[in-house]
């Protein structure tokens, strides 16, 4: 399976793509709106996946090549670049692509982190709202934090919880998930039910924020 990450050069995208490219045998195509920004990102990747004695199968492109490349496309941009992204690459999916989103809307004061969904009740909708009628769209990842996923050196335990109004999808985003070691992927509905899983990560970076020894905190559901 080829499994695109358009903004993978960031920082979800950086931890996805090492946790995939590791604990899976799945082609890793690195998207950005600069392809030689991707190109630059796949060395960095390559570099620590070899350090580690790991060989990968990792390459980089403009998000639109690697969007016409890969089964499942995962946006690894933050919430307000959604809809662009979207509508930069909707030409090079189809019914057979699936289109996942980790990006959750929030706003920060001198308190903390809060939830801000879009109109459409959450990013999760707004992005099947902006993708073509045929292409379906899960959302997940959205609780897992960057850090903790890029450093290969850290072994975790926790769970990711998984939407999405298609079964077939769904099931596969979920399987796809618990390739990941350490990761558990937790069906929790349909896309309805995407603000609820996505407000969970602003109430994740608070317990961070105010807790010394709990950086990069994570989710398990028991």
């Amino acid at each position: 399976m080829r499994l695109a990450l358009l903004g993978g050069t960031g920082d979800i995208g950086e931890g996805l793509a090492l946790r995939f490219a590791r604990d899976t045998d799945h082609e890793i195509l690195i998207g950005s709106r600069d392809p030689e920004k991707a190109r630059d990102a796949v060395a960095d990747y390559e570099d620590d996946l070899e350090a580690r004695g790991l060989e990968a199968d990792v390459k980089g492109f403009a998000n639109e090549m690697a969007a016409d490349r890969a089964d499942v496309v995962i946006l690894s941009v933050p919430p307000y670049h959604v809809a662009d992204t979207v509508e930069a690459v909707e030409d090079e999916l189809d019914e057979e692509t699936i289109l996942v989103t980790p990006a959750v809307g929030m706003k920060g004061d001198e308190d903390g982190m809060h939830y801000h969904p879009p109109g459409v009740g959450s990013v999760s909708e707004l992005v099947a709202e902006q993708a073509p009628d045929e292409v379906p769209v899960v959302g997940a990842y959205h609780n897992l934090a960057a850090g903790k996923l890029a450093d290969l050196d850290l072994e975790f335990d926790l769970d990711t919880l998984v939407v999405g109004d298609d079964g077939d999808a769904k099931k596969r985003i979920l399987d796809l998930s618990n390739e990941i070691e350490g990761l558990r992927a937790l069906d929790a509905g349909p896309l309805a039910n995407a603000a609820e899983a996505e407000s969970v990560t602003p109430l994740v970076i608070n317990i961070a924020k105010y807790n010394d020894d709990m950086h990069d905190v994570g989710v398990k559901w028991i």
